[in-house]
């Protein structure tokens, strides 16, 4: 059970609500993290789309995303929930997102650091690349006024209130879909959609930007851009792998923690 916050304003709303359901962890196929990984600087990446003519078969079939997401101890003063659809940079928190011909049956995700561990509101999904030119990456940002907590999901979870709306289709999304998170708010600023253009380049590249507020004992992580920009994630598609994970500074408050971002390029074609 979540504990109560006593004391915090709420950054986005007004009065607290009741807590979310107790979160046991959930039963996922984990995997082992890899040793740690040197930890290193987002750099922004430039590369623009390569030209291209008639649209080449995919690397792999399906796009499967792994969306991991770990709590912090159950009845902690803070409860924290935080989420990785590719490794930490440091490889604690690892989400094993991948191109393949066979579509993904179930999360494949670390550990965790031995504090946090997976959570109920882990999920995972394929994404058939040859059914659309667009992958349309919707990123949901739902914020707890009782646990003062963020939690971002980019497929959905086990909890349809938290559902978010990524798709393959012919058709660019211009209006991110989320769930409404019942007594979770929906943050619209911090929520978007990125409709990505399958057929301009060889690499999907994921970023992933974390960030964490101490008052708050908070992570927040990002994929694509905030509304307001100040969280950008810099997702792309291009000829060139991405090699640094390209992220917003964060707004003040919360700060970017380059060893729990990373970045993944994912051969499309």
């Amino acid at each position: 059970m979540t504990a109560a916050h006593s004391g915090w304003p709420c950054p986005h709303h007004g009065e607290p609500h009741a807590p979310r359901p107790a979160l046991a962890a959930a039963a996922l196929s984990i995997a082992a993290s890899a040793g740690p990984a040197p930890a290193a600087t987002p750099a922004a990446h430039g590369a623009a789309p390569a030209a291209h003519g008639a649209p080449q078969a995919p690397a792999g079939r399906y796009l499967n995303l792994h969306q991991c997401v770990y709590n912090s101890p159950l009845g902690a003063s803070n409860f924290d929930l935080l989420t990785t659809l590719v490794p930490s940079l440091d490889g604690r928190f690892s989400a094993a997102t991948n191109v393949s011909d066979t579509p993904v049956p179930a999360a494949v995700c670390g550990p965790g650091d031995g504090r946090y561990e997976p959570n109920v509101y882990t999920a995972a999904r394929p994404y058939d690349l040859t059914s659309g030119r667009y992958l349309n990456l919707h990123q949901c940002m739902f914020w707890s006024d009782f646990d003062l907590d963020h939690l971002p999901t980019v497929v959905g979870t086990t909890d349809v209130k938290f559902v978010a709306g990524t798709n393959v289709s012919d058709t660019r999304d211009t209006a991110v879909s989320c769930g409404g998170g019942g007594t979770d708010h929906p943050i619209p600023l911090l929520s978007s959609v990125t409709p990505l253009d399958l057929t301009a380049g060889r690499y999907l590249n994921l970023h992933q930007c974390m960030y964490y507020f101490d008052g708050f004992r908070d992570h927040l992580t990002t994929f694509g851009p905030s509304g307001d920009g100040r969280f950008n994630a810099g997702t792309n598609i291009s000829n060139t792998p991405d090699t640094k994970p390209s992220c917003g500074q964060g707004d003040g408050r919360y700060q970017l923690i380059p060893i729990l971002s990373g970045v993944k390029a994912l051969l499309i074609r």
